[in-house]
């Protein structure tokens, strides 16, 4: 599947923004995620992912996981798109919620993920209980999941080894320039249309 959610209803997915994530808060309110939330439930499966936090002016890439090392799934909602040629297009969007206290320091939203015991009653769509399967929807506990710094790597799609997980070290970080984060604009900028982060990464 393509991560980014592109509902069936819309004509032109070239004039529609791209969908990566779906609040947990919103689902029934939101047109793109109101039929998908009772029908297209899925997992998606993981053993970690990555967060990139900004400190001491200093951005620099987390990897997220289990504490128990134990993969998991990420709550997740799915939408099969036609277009006027019969062409389909299998979407995805990840299913957000507020960061607990823990997990807070490196982003004030995490992706739901969704225990074991609980993967059929998540994924039984038959039945169209939404409100038994929006009650899944909470962050990880406090405890759950670890982190630790990895190396700026992860950025370049090119790289892709076993190495992008491990902790830094001590070489690594001294070879990396850290990213300046960038100054605001001084001049005023015109008004912004409200985000509501469903576009964000998380």
């Amino acid at each position: 599947m393509r991560w980014g959610l592109l509902p069936a209803w819309v004509k032109d997915p070239r004039n529609f923004t791209l969908v990566i994530n779906a609040r947990a808060e919103t689902l029934e309110e939101k047109p793109a995620f109101k039929n998908a939330i009772r029908r297209r439930r899925c997992l998606i499966p993981a053993d970690g992912y990555y967060e990139w936090h900004v400190s001491d002016q200093r951005k620099r890439p987390y990897f997220i996981h289990r504490r128990d090392g134990e993969p998991f799934g990420m709550a997740g909602l799915a939408e099969t798109w036609i277009g006027p040629n019969g062409e389909e297009l299998d979407t995805v969007a990840i299913v957000t919620a507020p960061a607990s206290a823990d997990l807070a320091v490196l982003h004030h939203r995490v992706p739901v993920t969704i225990g074991r015991e609980d993967f059929a009653r998540w994924l039984d769509c038959g039945a169209h209980d939404v409100e038994r399967a929006i009650a899944l929807l909470i962050a990880p506990r406090v405890g759950e999941f670890a982190w630790h710094e990895v190396s700026t790597r992860v950025n370049r799609v090119a790289n892709d080894d076993a190495q992008l997980i491990l902790p830094i070290t001590a070489e690594q970080m001294a070879a990396e320039e850290p990213k300046p984060v960038k100054k605001a604009a001084t001049r005023k900028a015109a008004p912004a249309a409200s985000d509501d982060g469903q576009g964000s990464l998380f």
